[in-house]
C-alpha cells in the first residue's frame, strides 16, 4: 500500500494494513529481551526520550553507589561535561536549574572538596530496586 504523506508529497511503502485476515504480530519471541524492554518503557515514565548516556550514568551509579563523578566520567569514557551534564539531569536540578530528576545527589567529597560524590536518592534506590526486579524476579516480562 503506497501513501502519499502531506509533507512534500513523499511516498511511503506501508505494506499490508492489519486487518482480521492479517493481524498485527505481537508474538514474544525472546522473554529476557522484554524483560529489558519493560525496563526502557519503565524509564520512559521519567522522561519520554531518557538519553542512553544519563541510562549508562544511572546504572553505573546504581552499581557503584556513592561513587566519585570522575570515576563514572573515567570508566563510561565521558567528557567532564558529558559527566556534569548527565549527573545534572538526574540530580534534583538541571540545566538552568531546570528541575531534574532527582534520582541522584551530587556533593562535594568530604575528604578532597574538588571531588564530586554521587549516590542514589530514596527515589534513585526504589528505580533500582524496581528494575531489579523486572530483570530478576518478575516472573511474566510482559504484564
Amino acid at each position: 500500500m503506497l501513501v502519499r504523506s502531506g509533507y512534500n508529497g513523499i511516498v511511503k511503502n506501508l505494506g499490508v494494513m492489519p486487518s482480521a485476515e492479517n493481524p498485527l504480530r505481537r508474538q514474544l519471541s525472546d522473554a529476557r529481551i522484554a524483560r529489558l524492554l519493560k525496563v526502557v518503557n519503565l524509564l520512559r515514565e521519567y522522561d519520554r526520550e531518557f538519553p542512553a548516556q544519563a541510562l549508562a550514568t544511572l546504572l553505573y551509579i546504581g552499581s557503584h553507589d556513592d561513587c566519585h563523578k570522575k570515576a563514572i566520567e573515567e570508566d563510561l569514557d565521558f567528557s567532564t561535561a558529558a559527566g556534569s551534564r548527565n549527573t545534572d539531569w538526574l540530580s534534583q536540578y538541571h540545566r538552568l536549574r531546570k528541575p531534574g530528576m532527582g534520582l541522584i545527589v551530587k556533593e562535594a567529597d568530604p575528604t578532597n572538596q574538588r571531588m564530586q560524590m554521587c549516590r542514589l536518592t530514596v527515589n534513585g534506590k526504589n528505580l533500582m530496586n524496581e528494575i531489579t526486579r523486572i530483570l530478576y524476579e518478575d516472573p511474566d516480562p510482559e504484564a
